[in-house]
């Protein structure tokens, strides 16, 4: 192979793999579960941490029931707000909502 098709060949494989790799990280999970979650358990807040905001405690799905799953700290965004994640009724099943920044 000459040196011109090898830098071509080289160039074309770290586009593929880079495409992969946004197509894989914007993949996204539905979790929907048969009935509603319990009542939130109130957790208390720690005091503001500098570049952190916090995200609260949320009722996750797993193996066929509730589980609890503690808040903990984002990374701040600066420019964008903390959206938690959230439950929504879907018919007779309820829908997870991912947190995100918005």
């Amino acid at each position: 192979m000459n040196k011109t098709f090898r830098l071509l060949l080289a160039q074309a494989l770290i586009v593929t793999a880079g495409a992969t790799a946004v197509a894989s990280a914007s993949a996204q999970v539905v979790v929907i579960a048969p009935g509603a979650p319990p009542p939130v358990r109130y957790e208390a807040v720690p005091a503001a941490r500098p570049g952190f905001v916090w995200d609260q405690g949320h009722w996750r799905w797993d193996h066929g029931r509730y589980v609890w799953i503690g808040g903990h700290w984002q990374h701040e965004r600066v420019g964008y707000h903390w959206v938690p994640g959230h439950w929504v009724a879907h018919g007779p099943n309820y829908r997870w909502i991912e947190g995100h920044w918005a």
